[in-house]
């Protein structure tokens, strides 16, 4: 396993992202805009998201840290299809090409501000399922 991932990354839990998508179906806020999906309690970052699974297990894992320019040097090197996995993964949590911008309101809305009523699946709630 390999860390140089600095970036935050949103998870979500299908179940939500369909509740979510249901609410916004008819909702006139929603009307010609773009549905993000980024509740609060569910954006972390990788290394955040391994220290709270080692506190959930009561262990601390081994991990190496490895260069950004590294990563990218493997994923040239590497054949299809691990080259699109260290890709994407290199674009998501090196980068942060999923959270690094601000939702525009002129054609943007979040979900978990337009329905703060949805109970949704927090990243801490979902690991208990394989603790």
């Amino acid at each position: 396993m390999f860390f140089y991932l600095k970036n935050v990354v949103v998870f979500n839990e299908e179940h939500d992202i369909g509740t979510y998508t249901i609410k916004a179906v008819d909702d006139p806020r929603t009307l010609n805009k773009i549905l993000y999906i980024k509740p609060p309690k569910n954006t972390c970052s990788f290394n955040e998201l391994v220290s709270l699974w080692e506190k959930k297990i009561g262990k601390s894992l081994e991990k190496t840290y490895v260069p950004g320019e590294q990563v990218v040097k493997l994923i040239q090197e590497s054949p299809f299809p691990n080259n699109l996995f260290l890709a994407l993964n290199h674009s998501i949590f090196v980068n942060g090409d999923l959270t690094n911008f601000e939702i525009e309101p002129s054609f943007g809305v979040e979900a978990s501000e337009l329905y703060p009523d949805v109970k949704y699946t927090t990243v801490e709630e979902y690991l208990d399922r394989f603790v």
